[in-house]
């Protein structure tokens, strides 16, 4: 009986976060980019549903569902060149190069621009192997969205 009502008291083990696969990476690089200015704004949050819906073929919910998985694995997340390497290692080219305009689209979202939220764009364009003319491409492709 008392183990039942201690029980009861006690905090539910969280659910393990499932381990990145491409979806879950650029979500999380995407969540951190926006994020890293510490100003989480909706505008970012709703382009991130919406790159996710157009990226990966999810409806708003899923994207929605995602994003949010995306936010947890971001905050206990490990460095972003290991998300870069999920990428990196399961992805073409052009791929790669579509991840990192993802990223620039979200960094554009709010209409502000931190040096922070580069600074995340910047790494995680290294350990994708672009390089810098990609994500010049890359970002020219995002402001003209």
């Amino acid at each position: 009986m008392l183990s039942r009502i201690l029980n009861a008291f006690s905090t539910p083990t969280p659910e393990p976060l499932p381990e990145p696969d491409q979806k879950l990476a650029l979500g999380a690089l995407m969540v951190r980019v926006a994020k890293s200015d510490d100003h989480y704004q909706f505008e970012e949050i709703s382009r991130i549903d919406r790159l996710l819906t157009r990226l990966f073929g999810l409806n708003p919910v899923e994207a929605a569902k995602t994003r949010a998985i995306c936010e947890k694995l971001e905050r206990e997340a490990p460095e972003t060149e290991h998300f870069a390497h999920v990428i990196r290692s399961s992805t073409t080219f052009q791929a790669r190069v579509e991840a990192l305009e993802a990223m620039w689209e979200v960094l554009l979202a709010d209409g502000e621009h931190h040096e922070a939220e580069e600074t995340v764009i910047e790494a995680t364009r290294i350990a994708l192997g672009l390089s810098d003319s990609d994500s010049a491409t890359a970002r020219a492709t995002a402001e003209g969205l």
